[in-house]
């Protein structure tokens, strides 16, 4: 693609040094540049890539995106306001705008995403239609299909277009339902993509640590379902605290569509029972019941359900094919996945207050009478410290007994992770609280502590492989380390 062409509709402030140049690829690592690539000089929170405009120039690059000159070179420069901004525009301007020719469903919010676009993406199969999906395991083709690795929640811009791109012309596909989060709605990430429906799942605390307030959380959030046309649809969490001040962003022309269980909704659940074989309830929608048997468990499962049975319906597949759907799944990896079954031991991805006191509840939900609750978790370094003793709190009431340990420290000293977790406790009885920093010698110490009838909840890191830690990423799986423990009674 020529250099004009890539730029035609860029509201780019200036040009230097301007050629009309072929652009062959688009990169913004200065490591994996290649010879004819526009290098992006991306700004972020901790490097600025203006810096190495020069090594992305000796590997090839032929032009720059900047915000401001780079000296000491000749090859063309343009000069926009946001690069990170800008990165969208060239990258769905490079692959011809693929999501223009896809059935494009965004899922948004603090929890349930992966689980629903997994929901989604078996829905549609069992309606018939091919659907890929893209989110947080990494890329997915089919339902069966092994997942391709990535980078982040929402891949960044020139990946993702190219991915839709292949998605649509290499593979056939036409339908994508992919998790949307707020860092890539805040950077643009997904800027030009043409999304014809938006799922809210709900917005509790988490990453204040990026957005600082939790009206800019929302504002980031918001976006996706702002930027949606006449004849698309937003399906909204009508029981999130937020869900009406979602609904009031949604344009005119745009249909809306809400699930609950305690308001009044298009799409409700009633009569909810659990028990150890997953959830049951009635699902009402236009008048009609329907009764659900699923082998996924806990109250956020029954919300994630309505979610993407709503969806469903807003796309306009019948609502016995969602549910014949939804009933043959067992769950997705690291979500509530029950990986030693005496005890019970519960893998699970939460991370935030909200979160973990869902997981909490509904492991409460299948917890004998005379068996125990016993959490262990611990909290990310370089995020969000505010919810460290929430999360600690919440534990301390709903659990029995809590291990609290390391998650992925990164920079920080686990140590002052723990304290800030522990400043939420109420007492610190060493009988009902443990504390252990290493996450492999805190999950060895549940054998010591509970008993066949009760129920294990690991939580933070589900269907992580790894641990960041200071120095180095370590191989570290809470399922392999459960199994192991407990080997006697693996699944």
């Amino acid at each position: 693609m020529k250099l004009d062409e890539l730029i035609e509709y860029l509201d780019y402030k200036d040009l230097i040094n301007f050629k009309n140049i072929d652009i062959t690829g688009i990169s913004y690592n200065s490591q994996t540049t290649k010879k004819g690539d526009i290098f992006v000089c991306l700004v972020g929170e901790h490097t600025d890539g203006h810096e190495f405009a020069q090594n992305a120039i000796d590997a090839g690059a032929a032009a720059l995106l900047v915000e401001r000159k780079v000296e000491g070179t000749k090859i063309p420069q343009v000069v926009v306001k946001s690069t990170r901004h800008k990165i969208a525009d060239i990258a769905d301007r490079f692959y011809s705008s693929p999501s223009k020719g896809i059935n494009l469903i965004g899922i948004t919010g603090t929890n349930g995403k992966t689980t629903v676009t997994h929901l989604i993406q078996k829905i549609f199969e069992e309606n018939g239609q091919k659907c890929a999906l893209i989110g947080t395991l990494g890329y997915k083709l089919t339902s069966n299909g092994e997942y391709r690795d990535a980078k982040h929640t929402t891949p960044q811009a020139p990946e993702l277009q190219a991915t839709l791109r292949m998605i649509k012309d290499v593979e056939k596909i036409d339908n994508v339902v992919m998790e949307v989060s707020s860092h890539a709605l805040d950077q643009n990430r997904v800027g030009g993509c043409r999304f014809n429906g938006a799922v809210l799942t709900n917005l509790t605390q988490d990453h204040l640590d990026y957005h600082i307030t939790m009206d800019n959380y929302f504002e980031a959030k918001a976006l996706l379902f702002k930027h949606l046309n006449e004849g698309d649809f937003a399906v909204i969490n009508a029981d999130d605290e937020y869900g009406e001040r979602f609904l009031g962003v949604v344009p005119d022309g745009v249909r809306k569509y809400t699930y609950g269980v305690k308001n009044d909704a298009d799409v409700q659940a009633k009569d909810i029972n659990f028990s150890l074989n997953g959830a049951e309830f009635t699902l009402t929608e236009n008048g009609q019941e329907h009764k659900v048997n699923l082998h996924m468990n806990g109250m956020f499962s029954v919300y994630n359900v309505l979610a993407a049975v709503t969806a469903s319906l807003a796309m306009g597949i019948d609502i016995e094919v969602a549910l014949k759907a939804l009933e043959n799944v067992h769950g997705v990896a690291g979500r509530f996945e029950v990986v030693v079954k005496k005890p019970l031991v519960i893998v699970d991805y939460a991370h935030t207050p909200d979160g973990l006191e869902n997981v909490l509840k509904s492991a409460r939900e299948i917890t004998p009478p005379d068996g125990k609750l016993i959490c262990l978790f611990g909290c990310g370094g370089d995020r969000d410290a505010t919810k460290r003793p929430k999360m600690g709190a919440i534990a301390e009431k709903l659990a029995d007994k809590i291990v609290i340990t390391s998650d992925n420290p990164r920079s920080e000293d686990p140590q002052i992770i723990i304290t800030d977790i522990i400043a939420g406790l109420k007492s610190v009885n060493t009988e009902d609280v443990i504390v252990e920093p290493d996450r492999g010698t805190a999950i060895g110490l549940l054998k010591t502590i509970a008993n066949n009838n009760d129920v294990v909840v690991i939580a933070g890191k589900g269907h992580e492989d790894y641990q960041i830690l200071k120095d180095r990423t370590i191989h570290f799986d809470d399922r392999e380390e459960a199994k192991k423990i407990f080997e006697g009674s693996v699944i």
